[in-house]
């Protein structure tokens, strides 16, 4: 069945009540590579909880829900992540009570045969002050829902990156098993963990969490532009664009420019950008 635009349009979710503690703050990080040396004094404040610091891409699974989307009508075998969006009012506590309200902003027809672009805003605020913590912003591509007959402009503007060769590159390693222990945080879609839903959707095999590539590139800037200081990020914006099975290795190319960071991330073993127009900003 076609898509109905007005219908999406409406669709929101407000006031959802969420708790998180030190316990998922810490199992994000686990999952987006932090503490795989364990003598490593500075990725202790990320895994330990003595003196917790928060990972920022953590934002993304606050109160993980799909409760909004689901009442889309979208065919979810053949829905990807095409771009995440955060942007950080405070950095964010090491566990909190939080409320979030989430809606779509847009809606975008691609063309038959060419899917959709669903746009996506949530905004989780503190319970007890009301204070902003952040905004998520996501661009989620329906693969088998175009032709609908909506709008066709209305897609953000990718980052340019800049054009001189990258200031420095990271690389970090994701495991074999890394999508498991990244589900817990509460992205369960079999598609990264099951492999015959993963060949039902195209792939050889269990891909890795786009939102967990998303964190490892913030891992990256966290550990060289930031030297661990994960509170100096207040934004994290990417594109989305090839998948990563776990085990490989992830290489962030990094250029920095005052309090922008532009980042790109691409594959050791195989040519590839999984990751593209990063802009990360700093205060």
């Amino acid at each position: 069945m076609p898509l109905n635009y007005d219908e999406i349009m409406r669709l929101e979710s407000v006031g959802d009540e969420f708790r998180y503690a030190d316990r998922e703050t810490m199992l994000y990080a686990l999952g987006v590579g932090f503490g795989r040396d364990p003598l490593h004094a500075a990725e202790l404040k990320f895994v330990y909880e003595n003196d917790l610091q928060t990972v920022p891409t953590f934002a993304t699974v606050i109160g993980w829900s799909q409760a909004t989307l689901a009442r889309s009508g979208i065919n979810y075998l053949m829905v990807v992540h095409g771009e995440q969006r955060l942007t950080l009012h405070r950095p964010l506590p090491a566990q909190a009570e939080v409320v979030a309200d989430e809606r779509v902003t847009g809606c975008i027809d691609k063309g038959e045969g060419k899917g959709a672009l669903i746009l996506m805003e949530k905004v989780i605020r503190e319970k007890h002050s009301g204070a902003k913590l952040c905004t998520l912003g996501s661009t989620i591509f329906a693969r088998g829902d175009g032709g609908f007959g909506g709008p066709k402009e209305g897609a953000p503007v990718p980052h340019a990156l800049p054009t001189r060769a990258p200031d420095l590159e990271v690389a970090c390693d994701t495991r074999p098993d890394q999508t498991f222990l990244y589900a817990l945080s509460g992205d369960r879609n079999p598609l990264h963990r099951d492999p015959n839903v993963a060949k039902l959707a195209g792939y050889p095999r269990p891909i890795l969490h786009g939102l967990c590539t998303y964190g490892t590139a913030c891992r990256a800037v966290v550990s060289s532009v930031c030297k661990y200081d994960a509170k100096k990020i207040t934004g994290f914006d990417a594109r989305f664009s090839a998948p990563v099975f776990p085990g490989e290795t992830i290489v962030t190319e990094i250029w920095v420019d005052g309090c922008v960071v532009s980042f790109r991330c691409k594959l050791k073993e195989r040519e590839a950008v999984v990751l593209n127009n990063g802009r990360c900003t700093l205060a």
